[in-house]
């Protein structure tokens, strides 16, 4: 089931999802339908503005409020610290940093910010993996080697999406001050899910973007980069769509 949503969700991402529909329209249009060009043309035409920084701007400018980062001067205390897993390059060549994505780095640099803003705070690094190697583990690491000691941190290894790192690390939670670091685009959704679970957490948001600082020759030049952080939009759009339909089915379902 889990493999199911997950080839689901990635073929309704703007790349793959406007690239299937561009080549089936193309494949009419070779029969003799003039719609098809049209609509083959539109759908190349969105892929490439979604890639625009001004557009993807535009996209995620509202979705990205600077007040999800968290304020040390408003939390005098901090019990535990969840960080939770992204993307991750497995490779045993690499030491566990260069096997961490942009993303999943991010988090991590946060929390163990925050690790050292409180010295007596808990850090649990969270994440599933595959071909052995798990989020959790290389976050484990790299913590180390960034001076957190290594009796602090605690894994969550086995939840393979935030409903489950929700569900699996709620029962550690419960009566503690826990700070959530996550992607500021995914915040609102992880804490939805922990909230879900009867943990109240504070957002510690990281992974900001601001095409707006581009440039203005390079506005409406696409560029993978813009794409990639729209495709994390439509990735959280998906995502709640996703738990409101489990919800309306069953309210005690996630």
């Amino acid at each position: 089931m889990f493999e199911i949503k997950k080839i689901i969700g990635g073929l309704l991402m703007p790349l793959p999802l406007f690239a299937i529909f561009a080549f089936i329209m193309l494949l009419m249009a070779f029969k003799g339908r003039k719609s098809a060009l049209v609509l083959s043309s539109l759908s190349l035409a969105a892929l490439l503005t979604l890639s625009m920084p001004f557009f993807a701007h535009q996209i995620i400018k509202n979705n990205e409020p600077a007040s999800l980062t968290f304020n040390a001067l408003k939390h005098p205390k901090i019990d535990k610290i969840v960080v939770l897993g992204c993307d991750i390059n497995p490779n045993a060549a690499l030491s566990a940093n260069n096997q961490l994505g942009n993303c999943a780095l991010s988090r991590l640099v946060e929390g163990v910010k925050l690790a050292k803003q409180y010295p007596k705070a808990q850090l649990i690094v969270s994440g599933g993996g595959y071909k052995n190697v798990t989020n959790s583990g290389l976050m484990f690491k790299t913590a180390i080697s960034l001076g957190i000691n290594k009796n602090r941190i605690s894994q969550n290894p086995h939840a393979m999406d935030t409903a489950a790192e929700a569900k699996l690390l709620a029962p550690k939670l419960v009566d503690f001050k826990v700070a959530l670091v996550t992607s500021v685009l995914h915040m609102a959704r992880a804490k939805s899910l922990f909230n879900a679970q009867g943990i109240d957490v504070i957002p510690a948001a990281t992974d900001y973007h601001n095409f707006a600082a581009t440039p203005l020759y390079k506005q409406f030049i696409p560029n993978a980069e813009a794409l990639r952080v729209v495709t994390q939009y439509a990735h959280e759009v998906l995502g709640n769509g996703w738990i409101n339909m489990r919800r309306w089915i069953n309210p005690e379902a996630l």
